[in-house]
């Protein structure tokens, strides 16, 4: 923590340099003690290497420091010298686990000390019953402290004091406090030069800004608390641990996990502080838990419990077993003792005042139920359901999920539907209060379960229509709104600028052969930076999120039909809309439709190269297994008009048009029948004009665009050196038609970086975001530009579903490589039919029948297809 004391007045300057600057601070210490000082100040330089060692070195170099600065502080019978060494002594020895020294460090130090001095261990002890999970001891210490910092007017310790108080507020869930108290700290931090501590209140007030619920602020702040850090050349340990409970709540737990993973590594190698390293594994825990990956979670959490019992951390050691247990369960196991073990933890947890208590209710009611158990499963459940009417969002789902649950075991199906309802309802304000489109994609993961508990009570009354209605309640919500156009950050378009030189000379050096890790290294460096500040924005107010209605459906689909398949405990059921109504067919197993449709895709993958043809046969085979998997009896029932399909993100990847009812149709694919809706409402802009780009490297030269120029006669035309990233944005913008000849990079490790290659490097996916309006319709004639990753509850990320909140009604892209060649007499085909008039699904259809039959042509055909309603 912070430290300062008595001694020659030069000297002095050193104690609050550590927190200012701190490699200055260690230097000037290492010089005075080269110097042979007197006993008082070589206690005071000791001390300094020793804070330094502490936070951000080896701790056990750390002890040796301070226990050398006490013995020389007894030597110069100095009473506050000694106590103020106590008290940084017992800071050490509590963060390398040995708590009862520790403490006893500070009763000497408590003891020893007077007035001023004695107000800092005070504040010191509080900071380390915090680090103990003993707050109501923290706060005691704080209070006792706070009027004699206060009335000596020491602006630095009254601020560490208000800081301390405000975080060990947050820690029980008192938000309003701890703000009062972090807005109090940081007038008077104002008034210092202390560059570390103001980090760690711009750190501290992310940490408010995510227990209020706002986590663009909160990711933000903690970025900025992470260059202020850098430009010191301190370590991040803690604020690791914040950024990690952030990152998992905003459903990025692979990120939190490799996060707190690295920031272990670097902690052992160092030998630093224990404290540090089981709050790290607790939150590597719940990272891992939350990714779906329990024996990771179990191994994390299981080494956090003996940890924090070692360093006598009961409320963090509680916290750990919450998690230890979740993890367990996840993993497959449930017994009388598990439920036991919960309810345990949730009544330490409320004791504690801590907000994580309704969760571990929660969790003792699932394993009872699990067991049968209902009247045990009622009472904690009951108490789990308290806090659906209070606390920030994650608390409050969870409080409707426990109601959901005991509705479903009172056999309630009205009053699972109402809790699932509300649940929703919460995580929905939630969703659009954040601007990032990754990041709404991500939150809808907490909705998971509300929403398949909804379906299953809808599946079970045998209501088709209010099944529909559910399974687009929270079905690629991401696409209800347009994302938050990001602001004109100077920062954010350096970033994507430098981010496009660095990939075009990434891909340059590939194609010459030349090495590029270094390259990657700082490519790798710059996707960070874009999509830390695109995570920054805000989104819309609460409420305004895009209500589906089945009605209007129904009346909009015409002599059309839309088939939506919804996955309910392993099973597809096939909703076939149309006619006014919604009807109702089991399909087959997930597991086996997505089997088969990845046996499809390498298909294709094969066919889009010559001498593949026997395969022909093969990939027809598979597509009538899909069929039988995922039409099964609703295929008599299509009718001869137009066919949406709206498939689960598993299954995105599915070639449609081959499966054999679906071959001659008129057909798109949507995200979901709201998605599809809102394109089939979407109005084309007023003299919106075509515009066709073609990039480099294609095996043709994109051969299809010198002759669509001829025959569109006004239409703006990029390539070569024109076809620039800023250029082709400026003409997309607002556009009705674009045709896009471009090499497609397709992300699965981050979607959003999914690209096409322009002259000067890739245009990615927060490239398009950045338009007012893309264009009405979209063609993209190259490899994979459709493929999409499935994130949260039942989102999808990509090129695609980029385009369609923001304006465009329909695109045309592939989801699976293809042939350069065979591109382009379909593309021509496609363009042959808009002209006449039709819709890019009519002209589509039109266009594969127009090729020619061999193996080659009929694979690329299959590979496009036509998203949204345009």
């Amino acid at each position: 923590m912070r430290d300062v004391t008595a001694g020659s007045e030069a000297i002095l300057e050193l104690l609050p340099l550590v927190f200012a600057d701190p490699g200055e601070a260690r230097a000037r210490a290492e010089h005075v003690l080269r110097s042979g000082p007197s006993p008082l100040d070589g206690s005071v330089a000791h001390q300094v290497l020793g804070i330094w060692q502490r936070d951000f070195g080896d701790l056990r170099i750390a002890l040796r420091h301070l226990r050398r600065a006490r013995d020389l502080a007894a030597r110069a019978e100095s009473a506050d010298r000694e106590a103020d060494v106590l008290a940084t002594l017992g800071v050490a020895l509590v963060h390398a686990g040995r708590t009862r020294q520790g403490l006893a460090s500070f009763e000497r130090g408590v003891a020893r000390g007077s007035g001023h001095t004695r107000a800092r261990v005070l504040y010191r002890r509080a900071y380390v019953w915090w680090v103990l999970g003993r707050h109501r001891e923290a706060l005691e210490d704080v209070r006792r402290a706070l009027p004699v910092l206060r009335q000596a007017a020491d602006d630095i310790w009254t601020a560490r004091a208000l800081t301390l108080r405000a975080t060990v507020h947050l820690a029980l869930g008192a938000v309003d406090r701890a703000v009062a108290d972090f807005t109090a700290a940081e007038r008077l931090w104002d008034t210092t030069g202390q560059e570390h501590d103001k980090a760690d209140a711009v750190e501290s007030r992310g940490l408010a800004a995510f227990r209020s619920g706002d986590i663009p602020a909160a990711l933000r702040l903690l970025d900025e608390a992470e260059e202020r850090y850098a430009k010191l050349g301190t370590p991040t340990y803690n604020l690791s641990i914040r950024r990690c409970e952030v990152l998992r709540a905003a459903g990025l737990a692979p990120e939190a996990l490799a996060e707190a993973d690295a920031a272990i590594a670097e902690l052992d190698r160092i030998g630093g502080q224990s404290t540090r390293k089981a709050e790290l594994l607790l939150a590597a825990s719940w990272a891992a838990r939350s990714a779906g990956d329990a024996h990771t979670a179990i191994a994390r959490a299981a080494v956090a419990v003996r940890l924090f019992a070692a360093q006598r951390r009961t409320w963090w050691e509680t916290h750990a077993r919450l998690v230890l247990i979740e993890a367990r369960v996840a993993a497959g196991r449930r017994s009388g003792r598990m439920v036991a073990d919960a309810a345990a933890v949730a009544e330490r947890l409320a004791s504690f005042g801590s907000p994580a208590a309704p969760e571990a209710s929660l969790l003792a009611g699932r394993i009872a139920l699990a067991l049968g158990w209902t009247a045990d499963a009622e009472r904690h459940l009951a108490v789990a359901a308290r806090s659906r009417y209070g606390g920030p969002p994650p608390a409050r789902v969870t409080g409707w999920a426990a109601q959901a649950l005991r509705a479903r075991a009172a056999g309630s199906r009205r009053g699972v539907l109402e809790a699932c309802r509300r649940g929703l309802d919460v995580l929905d304000d939630h969703r659009m209060t954040l601007g990032a489109s990754e990041l709404r994609a991500h939150a809808t993961a907490q909705g998971a379960e509300l929403a398949a508990l909804a379906q299953e009570v809808s599946l079970a009354q045998g209501s088709a229509r209010r099944l529909l209605a559910w399974s687009e309640r929270w079905r690629a919500t991401v696409l209800s709104a347009p994302p938050t156009r990001p602001p004109d950050d100077p920062a954010l378009l350096s970033g994507l600028t430098a981010y496009r030189e660095i990939a075009a000379r990434a891909e340059a050096a590939r194609m010459e052969g030349r090495p590029v890790p270094a390259l990657e290294r700082e490519q790798r460096r710059l996707e960070r930076e874009v999509r830390s500040r695109s995570r920054h924005m805000g989104g819309a107010a609460a409420g305004a999120g895009y209500r589906f209605d089945v009605d209007r459906l129904l009346d909009r689909l015409g002599d059309g039909r839309l088939v939506e398949l919804v996955v309910v405990d392993g099973r597809v059921h096939v909703l076939l809309c149309g006619q006014g109504r919604v009807r109702r067919f089991a399909g087959g197993s997930l597991d086996r439709a997505v089997a088969e449709a990845g046996h499809v895709q390498a298909a294709l993958r094969r066919l889009a190269h010559p001498g593949a043809e026997a395969r022909l046969p093969l990939v027809e085979e598979a597509g009538r297994r899909l069929q039988e998997v995922l039409l099964a009896g609703a295929v008599p029932h299509l009718g001869s008009g137009p066919v949406v399909i709206v498939p689960p993100g598993a299954l995105h990847q599915v070639p449609w048009a081959l499966l054999p009812a679906l071959r001659e149709r008129v057909l798109s694919v949507s995200p979901s029948a709201g998605s599809w809706l809102r394109a089939r409402e979407t109005e084309p802009p007023p003299r919106g004009r075509p515009v066709l780009v073609r990039g480099p490297g294609l095996a043709t030269g994109g051969a299809e665009v010198p002759e669509l120029a001829g025959r569109y006669g006004t239409a703006t035309v990029l390539e070569d050196d024109e076809a620039r990233v800023p250029r082709v944005l400026a003409e997309l913008d607002g556009a009705g038609l674009a045709h896009l000849a471009a090499h497609g990079t397709f992300r699965a490790d981050s979607p959003l970086f999914s690209a096409l290659r322009m002259a000067d490097g890739p245009l990615i996916v927060h490239d398009f975001e950045r338009l007012a309006r893309s264009p009405y319709r979209i063609i993209l004639s190259s490899c994979e530009t459709a493929r999409l990753a499935s994130v949260g509850a039942d989102e999808l990320l990509g090129v695609v579903t980029a385009l369609l909140p923001l304006g465009t009604a329909g695109v045309v892209a592939s989801s699976a490589p293809v042939n350069d060649a065979a591109v382009v007499p379909l593309m021509l085909a496609l363009h042959k039919g808009l002209d006449a008039g039709l819709s890019l699904a009519e002209a589509l259809r039109d266009a594969r029948a127009a090729l020619p039959g061999d193996a080659l042509h009929q694979a690329t055909g299959w590979a496009f297809a036509a998203f949204g309603a345009a």
